[in-house]
């Protein structure tokens, strides 16, 4: 039988527990054209930017850039596996991209609890994608959802 605490509490049966805010997390990838590949050919997105290493030299990228979906990807696996954890997706995001990803880039994914719901399983995040030079390539806030997952 569930307390009253229980019941106002929708975070009881997540995996990593409530959040509090100001918690941070993070993860870095190293990237390569492997990953403009599998998300090529997952996403069908054959744009030149991304996949004619001639035609990305010679435009005002001087090289080839890394699909938006691949940038972002990080923050999928940050959310997922480390804050708010196993069980979390994505409701809502609002992402600005200021910068592009360059195969041979090392990316640092981060995110930032804003707001917790303490009778739901919601949050609000700052997110961001740093380059290894620490220029800002994404930032934004976005909504999660975590969903109690058993043991």
């Amino acid at each position: 039988m569930s307390t009253d605490a229980e019941k106002k509490n929708g975070w009881i049966e997540a995996r990593h527990g409530m959040p509090s805010e100001g918690d941070k997390a993070e993860r870095t990838l190293d990237i390569t054209e492997r990953h403009i590949e599998l998300f090529t050919e997952m996403s069908g997105d054959k744009n030149p930017l991304h996949t004619d290493r001639e035609a990305a030299e010679n435009s005002r990228f001087g090289g080839l850039i890394v699909q938006g979906g691949v940038t972002t990807g990080i923050l999928n696996a940050v959310v997922a596996e480390d804050l708010p954890g196993p069980g979390s997706v994505f409701l809502s995001v609002d992402w600005k991209f200021s910068k592009p990803v360059y195969v041979g880039d090392t990316i640092t994914g981060r995110v930032e609890i804003l707001t917790v719901r303490e009778d739901k399983p919601f949050c609000t995040i700052q997110t961001t994608v740093e380059n290894q030079k620490g220029e800002v390539c994404v930032s934004g806030e976005a909504v999660t959802y975590t969903t109690p997952l058993p043991q």
